[in-house]
């Protein structure tokens, strides 16, 4: 399962989710992190708003609900699971 971590440097939310990400084995996670600060189209759409998880599905990129920093890793795991199990394309 591929997701899409939109964040910026010195975000503290950014790094805390990252972080829980990184944790999350009950599952095959491939995460790509991505800097708005890189890119003006990202900055534009995402400077007020991460951190952004977004997942890949045919090609395009379904942004996720933003999950609490106050998660543990086992519910975000949870949520990720609810989110993702079952809606991969046919």
């Amino acid at each position: 399962m591929q997701l899409i971590l939109y964040s910026k440097p010195g975000c503290h939310l950014c790094e805390g989710l990252q972080e829980k990400l990184e944790q999350i084995q009950s599952f095959n996670l491939e995460l790509e992190v991505r800097d708005i600060t890189t890119r003006e189209a990202w900055f534009q759409v995402y400077q007020y708003e991460v951190p952004v998880i977004c997942r890949q599905v045919a090609g395009t990129e379904e942004p996720l609900p933003r999950p609490s920093p106050r998660m543990t890793v086992a519910q975000l795991e949870r949520m990720l699971q609810k989110y993702l199990s079952g809606d991969e394309p046919k």
